[in-house]
């Protein structure tokens, strides 16, 4: 029944999935869930060997990497999934949307708890990294292409390299499972724009100083 929920999620949320029976068969997201489920009670059940295999055959299978120890909610939608990465302690809520080249992964650095914690009802954009033992709080979005080194509140939506807070409750924040990821600021370039009009406030200073 939960695979199928699974199905049915991924239907609703995908306008290219035309019925159940397409999901069930042609999806890599789907068949990740699949492997992960069958190896993940391998892992709680201290079978690591059997485990780790049954997870990489998902991988060969998928192109999708989803460590057994990962800990999943309810109706995780992995769309197109290519190069996903789950690292073994990453922890993901119910509602989630994963798109491809996403990493929940480590720093290289921690020991113990060293993936990260996703809320409820999060979107992390294509080619994302979230990385390190931090939290990302419910009904956050994380666009496309960000790299996500800290914990992040509920209720916003992070961009940019690092990622920053670029919408938070008192702005309009779009909700996490619509999909549109078109309305997303351009971080880099309002920095960009932020240090132009800095240095030319700097630069009439120098002025009337000189003068």
């Amino acid at each position: 029944m939960s695979l199928l929920s699974d199905a049915q999620n991924i239907r609703s949320k995908d306008p290219a999935a035309r019925s159940i029976a397409e999901v069930l068969l042609l999806y890599p997201g789907f068949h990740a869930l699949i492997f992960y489920k069958i190896s993940h009670r391998l892992y709680l059940w201290k079978r690591f060997f059997l485990a780790r295999m049954v997870s990489q055959w998902g991988r060969g299978f998928t192109g999708i990497e989803i460590h057994p120890g990962a800990t999943i909610g309810k109706n995780l939608f992995i769309d197109h999934g290519l190069g996903v990465v789950i690292g073994e302690t990453a922890e993901i809520g119910d509602n989630c949307t994963i798109y491809h080249q996403v990493t929940l992964g480590g720093t290289g650095k921690d020991h113990g708890k060293r993936h990260p914690t996703l809320g409820n009802n999060v979107l992390v954009g294509a080619g994302a990294k979230v990385l390190g033992p931090v939290s990302i709080g419910d009904n956050t979005r994380i666009a496309a292409g960000s790299v996500v080194l800290q914990s992040l509140p509920c209720n916003c939506t992070a961009a940019g390299i690092p990622a920053i807070v670029v919408r938070r409750d008192g702005a309009k924040i779009c909700p996490s499972d619509d999909l549109n990821q078109q309305n997303i600021p351009d971080v880099v370039h309002s920095q960009l724009c932020e240090m132009e009009r800095r240095l030319g406030i700097l630069e009439c200073q120098s002025k009337k100083n000189a003068e």
